[in-house]
């Protein structure tokens, strides 16, 4: 009796996360998660007065997006691996203040390379934090309704902080200045540092080295990869940097999994995928990130251009995604017990692909409220559906030692599907654009006069609505190749992903993870 439970201390230290104390403690946990996934679309409304600010070139433009995705999808595997063996939350108190530290100099930036410079270290920020934010759901949180309720949260931030985003970043760029959609996050990020060891519980540590070998290689070749589908949509598939971005990848990609297999204590276990569910899942989250990243992108043109949406209507057009993703995450939470994950997967990715099939009707005489409201719910309502049920299918027999890598390994998927996916929509866009141009240029010209001629051959760009008509066409292009990622997807939960009524019962509380 003397001799306390090894479990005791924990226990003692519990009040931190008991009760109310864990509202707070998910509070913080998805606030971090919310201001890494917003920053990935916040940028988009800031653009052109960053590039008259700071004198980018069109081309270089660019890099202030991919920048922080380069770095953020390719070391995410890595930050997950740091939170296993130096403790979950400690780690995500230093990622958390690495991406504050990065958000303030990226807005003192005064030259293209420091905002660059600054844009990368957000993502590393990002890529630490992250995947030890999902960790520490697991650490934290009882297996069960209460689990699933939280991962309904984190899930729920997760899919609708793109829209938040475009409305945050309207808002700050009309009201304020571009350098606060950066400025912004330095208070959030010391709130959520201050709050998170009293609010939240440090995970065990587990012993271990850090595969380096492993960490290089994988960041490496997915860096290339991405690199390579950014430099095809704006170079073309035929050019060298492209071609030799791809080989690299390739390279480095393959000798990864060689380490890999080799090493006795590995950044990313390969027997994560034995599993047919896990694989699967991580398959569909690379899938649904093209398609979601994809219908922000050329929405945000679309409303844009055609609509003449401003920046600040602009983001509060993307509003109702978000709230519908929040209402369909908290359904599918507390529904998850009874039927199990397998049905929201294959009904969300359906919607998803529906909704994007609607959206390809669009053309130069639609309206908001007409032709896009409609099936951006529908699409929103099915990622709410879906987000839930991969980030539980994903963690689901996972030891505790390695949920950290798990969890980096699915929001890696997100990051490079997402990445990837824009590049290979981007490239359809443009295909069929140039295309229609090309019929709309010989319209344009039977008509104009010779004022309007002469711009036209000094800019090479054509007014509306020939314009209007060349970036429907593109956009319509691709929302249906976003509706195909989603309809591929559908049939991987159908046919690959299997469950058991054992992970029912585990969602119910009534089991416990193998290996926990």
């Amino acid at each position: 009796m003397s001799n306390p439970k090894p479990t005791t201390p924990q226990k003692t230290a519990a009040p931190r996360t008991g009760g109310d104390g864990k509202g707070i403690a998910l509070f913080v946990i998805a606030s971090c998660q919310l201001m890494v996934v917003l920053d990935i679309t916040i940028v988009n409304i800031a653009l052109p007065d960053i590039q008259r600010a700071l004198d980018f070139s069109t081309t270089s433009l660019s890099w202030v997006v991919n920048a922080y995705t380069l770095t953020f999808g390719g070391l995410l595997l890595l930050g997950g691996r740091f939170g296993d063996i130096l403790g979950r939350r400690r780690v995500f108190v230093f990622g958390v203040l690495l991406f504050g530290l990065a958000s303030l100099f990226c807005g003192l930036a005064q030259a293209e390379w420091q905002l660059l410079a600054a844009r990368a270290l957000q993502g590393v920020g990002g890529a630490i934090a992250s995947p030890t934010a999902l960790s520490l759901i697991t650490s934290t949180f009882e297996e069960g309704p209460e689990r699933n309720r939280a991962f309904g949260v984190f899930a729920g931030v997760s899919a609708g902080g793109g829209a938040i985003g475009l409305v945050a970043g309207g808002m700050l760029v009309e009201w304020l200045d571009w350098r606060w959609i950066f400025f912004v996050n330095v208070p959030i990020a010391l709130l959520i540092a201050f709050l998170t060891p009293r609010h939240v519980r440090e995970s065990e540590r587990h012993p271990g080295h850090f595969d380096l070998a492993g960490a290089l290689t994988s960041t490496l070749g997915m860096a290339a990869l991405v690199y390579g589908f950014i430099r095809a949509s704006q170079e073309g598939w035929r050019d060298p940097y492209t071609i030799g971005s791809f080989a690299a990848a390739v390279v480095l990609l393959a000798a990864f999994i060689a380490i890999e297999r080799r090493s006795q204590q590995p950044i990313t276990p390969l027997h994560m995928f034995a599993d047919r569910n896990r694989s699967g899942t991580y398959a569909i989250m690379l899938c649904l990130a093209a398609a979601i990243f994809g219908m922000f992108f050329f929405l945000t043109l679309f409303v844009q251009q055609v609509l003449a949406f401003s920046p600040l209507a602009t983001g509060f057009a993307f509003l109702p995604v978000s709230a519908i993703i929040a209402v369909a995450a908290g359904l599918t939470s507390s529904l998850l017990p009874r039927y199990g994950p397998k049905p929201f997967m294959v009904t969300g990715s359906v919607l998803a692909a529906l909704g994007l099939a609607w959206l390809t009707l669009t053309d130069v005489h639609s309206t908001y409220a007409g032709s896009i409201l409609g099936p951006i719910l529908v699409f929103g309502f099915g990622m709410g559906f879906i987000f839930v049920s991969l980030t539980i299918m994903a963690l689901s027999n996972v030891p505790q030692r390695e949920s950290g890598a798990a969890s980096g390994l699915l929001n890696a998927m997100q990051q490079v599907g997402g990445s990837l996916g824009l590049s290979i929509l981007v490239t359809v866009f443009g295909t069929y654009s140039r295309n229609e141009a090309e019929k709309q240029v010989p319209a344009f010209l039977s008509q104009a006069g010779p004022l309007e001629k002469a711009q036209f051959a000094r800019t090479g760009e054509l007014p509306p609505p020939y314009a209007d008509q060349v970036l429907t066409s593109g956009v319509s292009a691709g929302f249906i190749t976003a509706a195909v990622f989603a309809a591929v997807s559908a049939l991987i939960a159908l046919f690959v992903i299997k469950v058991r009524p054992s992970d029912i019962e585990r969602l119910k509380g009534g089991g416990m993870l193998p290996g926990a």
